[in-house]
């Protein structure tokens, strides 16, 4: 008699203790946006495995969407947005700004700017295509955002992702995580939206300009460039030296000669783990509850609009330029596109693009010189907008 009195009771707690089970899975928290940013997770994931679009940067991105998206019960301490958890500790390295500038270290050390050296005349292509950072700040402004937050917005334009997680993390924290996904994104997809433009904005008989081939550059020119560029830039901006500084340190790392395991370091195993931890930590950070406002849709809109913009101007300028240039002297403006900072897919896309009408007329080390140039304007954007909005 005394079991049969204690079943009720005893499957009361059963039934007690399986529904606070159920509360704490994911599925008891599950919604829409939930779903729909796995299902986003997973179109970089897969975009990255079939078509390479920057699998670096879209899987441990794709990855981390699909991590930030899986619902919990809140007070575990396991997501990004509650502190001591461990992936709020490696999210410092994203919120604080401390990635970018490794980034940029190892972009340095692995970067040859012979190209840009060789014929410094490119290194305005990479100015004019930085008219899509202000492009998209002065239309973020007319939509409603405060000055911070529209230079933050506006540099997805310089399809840098590093410089645009580095400068949100200072103007605008809370719009980071759309604001980076954007910024890589479109990074991702150079392939598919400047060939296009390209085909749009140039004649057949342009496309087939041929330029005469880079000099040859002494290694004590490749190693004046970093000294020379951390002075100018940095006495003009500095507020971009956090990027800057380091582009250009492990560029000498590179060039000087004698630190070759330091260079290697910072282009090879350093770069990569900054990479994993930047990839995923911004992905998960696009936590749906917080990610899916009509904010994000309007910065995924102007960073398409922007990257369009940097685009165009780049090839624009190159056709304007060319009026004022002998022939033989002429600019494919082919590589005008590489005026955006996509280092190196945007100079690959010039080459790809250019061989398409002329299989023997190689544009990839011409596109390289306003790529890097495009890599050096953006930073000093970056800069010119954090010192006037901080």
């Amino acid at each position: 008699m005394t079991a049969l009195q204690a079943s009720p009771g005893f499957f009361e707690f059963v039934a007690n203790q399986m529904t606070q089970f159920f509360e704490y899975t994911a599925f008891a928290n599950f919604t829409v946006g939930h779903a729909a940013m796995i299902l986003i997770g997973l179109i970089f994931i897969v975009l990255a495995i079939t078509k390479e679009y920057e699998p670096l940067l879209l899987i441990p991105i794709g990855f981390g969407i699909i991590i930030g998206n899986i619902p919990f019960y809140p007070g575990l301490k396991i997501g990004i947005y509650e502190d001591g958890s461990v992936l709020n500790i490696l999210y410092h390295g994203v919120r604080n700004g401390w990635y970018p500038p490794l980034i940029f270290l190892g972009i340095g050390a692995m970067t040859d700017f012979s190209a840009l050296i060789s014929n410094p005349k490119l290194v305005l292509i990479g100015a004019a295509a930085q008219f899509g950072i202000f492009a998209a700040y002065s239309a973020s402004l007319a939509l409603g955002f405060d000055p911070a937050e529209a230079g933050a917005i506006g540099i997805i334009g310089g399809a840098d992702g590093p410089t645009a997680i580095f400068l949100s993390s200072q103007l605008a924290p809370d719009l980071m995580g759309a604001i980076a996904v954007s910024a890589y994104s479109y990074m991702a997809l150079v392939p598919v939206i400047q060939p296009p433009l390209m085909r749009l904005l140039t004649g057949k008989k342009e496309r087939l300009i041929r330029m005469k081939p880079p000099r040859q550059i002494s290694k004590k020119e490749k190693i004046l460039f970093p000294l020379v560029g951390i002075v100018l830039t940095c006495c003009i901006v500095p507020s971009g030296m956090p990027l800057l500084g380091m582009l250009f340190f492990g560029n000498l790392l590179k060039e000087s000669g004698v630190t070759k395991r330091l260079a290697t370091t910072a282009s090879g195993p350093m770069i990569d783990i900054v990479t994993i931890l930047i990839g995923l930590t911004v992905g998960v950070s696009t936590q749906a509850t917080s990610f899916l406002t009509s904010k994000s849709i309007l910065i995924f809109g102007l960073g398409a609009a922007s990257f369009f913009v940097a685009t165009t101007a780049g090839i624009l300028f190159v056709k304007f330029f060319n009026l004022f240039l002998k022939e033989g002297n002429k600019i494919n403006p082919l590589i005008g596109n590489s005026g955006v900072s996509a280092v190196p897919d945007s100079a690959r896309v010039s080459q790809v693009v250019g061989q398409e009408y002329d299989k023997s007329n190689h544009l990839l080390m011409h596109a390289m010189g306003p790529n890097v140039a495009g890599v050096i304007g953006s930073a000093v954007a970056a800069g010119i907008l954090l010192s006037f909005l901080s």
